[in-house]
């Protein structure tokens, strides 16, 4: 039996759309979810910040708190950084890429969305996914900058015009080829957390939203098969780097979700 919790780390709140599928096939492991918020939104910074960032960050958070295993829960920090994390940890590490095999899978126009950040959208390992699984799709990519910025809002209950998602969805749409698009990628872990409000800006009813959550979270129970962890109700907790009142005001999202405690690096 082990007390070890499990790390998840985003550059925000995104990454709870994977802590979420990730308590649910593992309700009794304990939770350390790290939010980098003095470094958000990565989506607008350079490769070598972020490659140079998020280890030296996970280095310091398995130092203080021992996980098991940890959950890169953030598309552009994992296909920048995935790589120099693993080579820096001594401990099985999950990273989170674009749904864009199974998207592949579903459509049936051949046409797919990637709604990304801009620095997920032009990396080439995105352009290695869709050669390798979609090659016979069309593949429409957008990044859009502003769009985990507004979902972090929609968690601190603030309000958040309708044109904050309708012009994501829109450069996606426009797009030739776009009205024929059936399957969008969220290719940020903090879009899933406003899917709503995404499939109410595009308009349509046909168009499938499909996220990594679900995966993510198969594959950490699979590396963590045969660990146990206690009966009790495990202990979550939230870890930011920074002090704001934006995390105060995220109390009640976080506490919905189990993350009754907070501590910052």
């Amino acid at each position: 039996m082990t007390s070890a919790p499990l790390l998840i780390f985003d550059s925000g709140i995104g990454g709870l759309s994977v802590a979420g599928p990730i308590m649910s096939r593992l309700p009794n492991a304990p939770i350390v979810y790290a939010a980098d918020n003095a470094g958000f939104p990565y989506g607008s910074k350079t490769e070598a910040e972020i490659a140079a960032r998020v280890p030296a960050l996970l280095g310091r958070l398995v130092e203080r708190y021992r996980p098991a295993l940890v959950v890169i829960a953030c598309n552009t920090a994992s296909t920048i950084a995935l790589d120099h994390v693993r080579a820096a940890l001594d401990l099985p590490v999950v990273g989170t890429v674009p749904a864009i095999k199974p998207a592949a899978e579903r459509t049936r126009t051949g046409v797919i969305g990637v709604l990304g950040t801009p620095a997920t959208v032009r990396q080439r390992y995105v352009d290695d996914l869709t050669a390798r699984f979609a090659a016979g799709c069309t593949v429409l990519r957008h990044g859009a900058s502003g769009l985990a910025a507004a979902a972090e809002a929609v968690l601190r209950g603030e309000t958040v015009p309708e044109s904050e998602f309708e012009g994501p969805m829109r450069g996606l749409l426009a797009q030739d080829g776009g009205a024929c698009m059936d399957v969008c990628v969220l290719a940020c872990t903090h879009f899933p957390l406003v899917e709503d409000r995404l499939v109410a800006a595009s308009g349509r009813q046909d168009i499938a939203f499909l996220d990594g959550g679900a995966g993510i979270a198969r594959r950490t129970a699979h590396l963590l098969a045969g660990r146990r962890w206690s009966e009790d109700e495990p202990a979550h907790r939230a870890v930011f780097t920074a002090r704001t009142a934006a995390v105060d005001a995220l109390a009640p999202a976080l506490a919905a979700r189990g993350l009754t405690q907070t501590d910052y690096l």
